[in-house]
């Protein structure tokens, strides 16, 4: 009687899954003008689609903390990494690459008032990509109409309003599709109203394109409606004193300037 054989399935071989690359990622950073640091070995890391709101009293180093994530102002010590690209030793090819991946909304809308809307929003798509000007157009209306400005392509910054600038320069930010959007102090100046449509244009982006956003802001109202995060700074500290959902460090922060902070309390 001949051996019955069995045929077996060959094992699964598992395949190791990537990495995920996290948006952004800091380690060891101090940054500082002069001599004196501001901030020292600051450390934090930022999930995918992630609205983190940099928070603290002024002079904390809110925006300094901006700058060194942006490229704008090199570290005394540490580094950073944007879409898994390190920005603190890139060469201008490295550091080309990520400024295709990142936008910057800046405080004033740093529009340049002698262009019209249009032509602010299509400076980066002319200056960085090989499109043809048809399809710029359609890109710039594009960009215009998510934060709400379609209509608005051939008003100069002087023709509307504080707000409408605010969003004009998201705009520009959009231009290239960055995965990662910084906003400096986006309320600043702005009434209660118009504050809050900026909060929602900055939620409805973050929900239709899973878009990364760091914003630097002290304003409550805008930090309950859009923060799922909050990195909170303090001056004598020289770095993060806090990190949390603004609720828990409202409600649950045994620190008396967290709590102060969200409180809205004096200090003593």
């Amino acid at each position: 009687m001949e051996p019955v054989v069995t045929q077996t399935e060959p094992a699964m071989v598992q395949t190791p899954a990537a990495p995920v690359v996290k948006p952004i990622v800091v380690k060891d950073l101090t940054l500082g003008y002069g001599r004196e640091p501001i901030l020292t070995d600051v450390n934090l890391e930022v999930e995918p689609g992630e609205i983190v709101v940099i928070a603290g009293g002024s002079g904390c180093g809110k925006s300094t903390l901006l700058k060194g994530l942006v490229g704008l102002l090199a570290p005394i010590k540490g580094r950073v990494w944007l879409e898994g690209l390190e920005v603190t030793s890139a060469d201008e090819k490295v550091l080309s690459q990520v400024r295709r991946k990142i936008g910057v909304a800046f405080q004033g809308g740093a529009l340049f008032g002698s262009m019209t809307l249009a032509e602010n929003v299509d400076l980066a798509l002319a200056d960085t990509a090989r499109l043809s000007k048809a399809v710029r157009q359609v890109l710039v209306r594009l960009k215009l109409a998510v934060v709400d400005l379609d209509g608005y392509e051939e008003y100069y910054p002087s023709e509307i309003s504080g707000g409408m600038q605010k969003r004009a320069g998201l705009a520009r930010a959009m231009a290239l599709d960055p995965t990662i959007l910084f906003f400096d102090e986006p309320s600043a100046g702005l009434d209660p109203i118009t504050s809050a449509e900026l909060d929602q244009t900055i939620l409805k982006i973050n929900h239709a394109l899973g878009t990364t956003m760091v914003v630097v802001t002290h304003e409550l109202n805008s930090i309950y409606t859009i923060a799922h995060r909050v990195i909170m700074l303090d001056k004598s500290d020289k770095g993060i004193i806090a990190v949390g959902p603004p609720s828990d460090l409202r409600d649950k922060s045994t620190d008396p300037r967290v709590s102060n902070f969200f409180h809205r309390r004096p200090r003593n």
